[in-house]
């Protein structure tokens, strides 16, 4: 947890994570244009080396993130709660998936669907090209690079910010995967350079997918209304998806990135409903089910094979590309996802990043991969196979050409990918922002709409100088840096759920008591307050005139045995928090909480409230959040009690960490 000292480290933007940010992608923007052929060599030669020394590391670490992440969705870990123990999740599973499939991947699925699956069946790694075992040998390979593995990369990510930010109240930055290791450093200037790596990388990789997907837009424009394909059309097309995203940005999360991922989730099941209709249907069903079960049934041997007796280019040029690929994007998206994710367990979680948009995904790549195959190989679409070689942001398009209603299918993929790019836009304005202010997201508006136009302005100034492909190659080499990082922050978090479970199993017994010790003449009292379904006036007079002095005399017995005390009293309740030093301290509030009323009611007082249908409960909260249990009607000496059966638990638990 963090020291109180902290406190102000929240209150404002982070000028050094800020300025140093934006001083260095200014060096590096200006670096990649003034001395382009030096800097695409430069970081054409790292990531070469990359490859050639260090691909038995990328693929080793990706596969001990799938396992891992899958570990904690299926072991005892996976009841832990992304948030105090009362909270539900902030969004519907519906939106939650929305959000995090626009963000994460569903540009790519527009550039690649068709493209991937062709460009495999043309040069396949190990079959003979252009026949059925090619065929069968690309869907696997793109389903291997689309599948769990990268989904796997972005949970881990946002497991552990949402974790450590919502569980123990630290940052929502990428500085808080680092607290296990370095405590409260990571307010200083280790945490700020954290921070400013992820701010360089997520402008840079956003800024990159924006400019190729500019192409892509051009080429859908072309082919539907006769536009030239030309770097100021594309340059002019960034702008119109930075001006939207910048609407969308100012608008917050919960509005506009929010109602544009809806939209788009939309969009993209009717374009797969008609291509699925519209195509071979059965085939394709057949074809899912098949291409599923040969994925997981090799997913072990292609997971770790390295080409080491084959000596192939091919793993360098798709698997460690994309590996780099995932993991160099993974703080951007893994911080929107932890930031969508608040309130959910760490089971829910896991299931719901790792299987829901895998099974979709890996059902796009089938529906477009295996129609887009079957086009070649069957129908002989010539023009098709030479525009995936030739030029592939034009290959969507030329696909869709063998379909009835290409026209609509084309202008709908054009909106598809418009709405992507500006969904990806604005939420990587936000993580931006939030990175350089703190974690919050509460920041002024012209800090958030500062990083949507920076966005914007890279994009458009790599483009212009044809600069795109050697910031690509950057942002992919700058993963093995991150993934070093990364597997360090699973240690940290793999500590911190062993001392969760410890905390829980400290409080195993009774944690929701049964009646607590009271005369026998006030029982008709206890009973009273239950069946009246209390009004907020009387939580609040049992709050201010039983739990608060209660409280208060704790309080006093605590600092006679030397122990630091602290009482905060709120509108909605009051706590009282016992320092412990560098141990975890112990904290019990007692806040109001509001219900709806049952129907079956007895209550005929008058409700001092504006919804008479509602009652409240004195529910107590321990650090970990809500309890869920009611101690309205108490008495104060049975409160103290409370107190200190809680606390003797507290300590409990902290005997169990020693």
């Amino acid at each position: 947890m963090p020291s109180s000292t902290q406190s102000s480290y929240f209150n404002s933007l982070n000028k050094p994570v800020f300025f140093g940010a934006s001083l260095i992608i200014l060096a590096l923007l200006a670096f990649s244009t003034w001395r382009l052929d030096l800097a695409a060599d430069m970081f054409g030669s790292l990531q070469a080396n990359i490859i050639a020394n260090g691909s038995w590391f990328y693929v080793l670490s990706v596969a001990v993130i799938l396992l891992f992440v899958i570990y904690l969705g299926v072991s005892k870990y996976g009841s832990i709660r992304l948030g105090p123990e009362h909270s539900s999740p902030d969004y519907s599973l519906g939106t939650w998936i929305s959000m995090l499939f626009a963000a994460g991947m569903g540009i790519g699925l527009m550039f690649f669907g068709v493209a991937e699956p062709l460009k495999q069946f043309l040069a396949p790694p190990t079959a003979e090209p252009q026949t059925l075992e090619a065929a069968r040998e690309a869907m696997k390979v793109t389903f291997f690079h689309w599948g769990m593995h990268a989904w796997a990369i972005y949970a881990i990510v946002a497991l552990v910010l949402a974790y450590f930010g919502y569980r123990h109240k630290l940052p929502l930055t990428l500085r808080s995967a680092l607290y296990p290791l370095i405590g409260d450093k990571i307010y200083r200037w280790p945490g700020h350079l954290v921070d400013i790596f992820a701010v360089i990388g997520t402008t840079f990789g956003v800024a990159t997918s924006l400019g190729l997907g500019a192409a892509q837009v051009n080429a859908g424009l072309s082919y539907l209304f006769g536009l030239e394909v030309s770097t100021g059309h594309q340059i002019t097309i960034m702008a119109v998806i930075t001006g939207l995203a910048a609407v969308s940005v100012g608008t917050g999360l919960d509005k506009g990135i929010r109602r544009l991922s809806e939209a788009n989730m939309v969009m993209a099941i009717t374009l797969l409903v008609l291509i699925f209709v519209l195509g071979p249907s059965v085939f394709l069903l057949q074809a899912y089910v098949q291409n599923v079960g040969t994925y997981l049934s090799d997913i072990v041997r292609i997971t770790f094979n390295l080409f080491a007796y084959e000596k192939s280019d091919w793993i360098g040029g798709w698997t460690i590309f994309y590996w780099g690929w995932w993991l160099a994007w993974a703080p951007f998206v893994g911080m929107f996802i932890a930031r969508i994710s608040r309130g959910r367990t760490i089971r829910e979680f896991v299931m719901g990043v790792l299987l829901i948009p895998t099974a979709f995904t890996l059902l796009w790549m089938t529906v477009f991969g295996n129609s887009a195959i079957a086009l070649v190989n069957e129908a002989g679409a010539a023009e098709l196979e030479q525009m995936v070689i030739s030029n592939t942001p034009v290959a969507l398009f030329v696909f869709l050409e063998q379909f009835p209603w290409s026209q609509l299918l084309s202008l709908l993929a054009v909106l598809m990918i418009v709405v992507f790019f500006v969904t990806s836009c604005d939420s990587g304005a936000m993580i931006i922002d939030m990175l350089c202010s703190h974690g919050r997201n509460d920041t002024p508006l012209w800090q958030r709409l500062f990083w949507a136009i920076a966005v914007g302005v890279v994009a458009a100034v790599l483009l212009f100088a044809g600069g795109l492909s050697a910031l690509q190659t950057m942002t992919i080499a700058s993963a093995l840096p991150f993934t070093v990082i990364l597997l360090i922050a699973l240690v940290g978090l793999m500590n911190a759920l062993n001392v969760e479970l410890a905390k829980q199993e400290s409080l195993q017994m009774n944690v929701a008591p049964s009646s607590p010790p009271q005369s026998q003449e006030d029982w008709e009292d206890r009973l009273q307050n239950i069946i009246e379904f209390p009004s907020r006036s009387n939580v609040n007079k049992f709050i201010h005139r039983i739990v608060k002095p209660g409280l208060e005399e704790l309080a006093k017995k605590f600092e006679e045995n030397n122990l630091s005390t602290e009482l905060k009293v709120v509108d909605y309740g009051v706590r009282l928090t016992v320092h412990h030093g560098d141990e975890q301290n112990f904290a019990y509030g007692v806040y109001r909480k509001k219900h709806q009323q049952p129907d079956f009611s007895l209550s005929e007082e008058e409700n001092d409230d504006d919804d008479e249908h509602h009652y409240y409960r004195a529910e107590v909260h321990l650090i970990e959040g809500g309890q869920d249990y009611d101690i309205m009607g108490w008495s104060k000496k049975a409160v103290i009690n409370d107190v200190i059966d809680q606390y003797q638990k507290h300590l409990h638990f902290l005997h169990l960490l020693r």
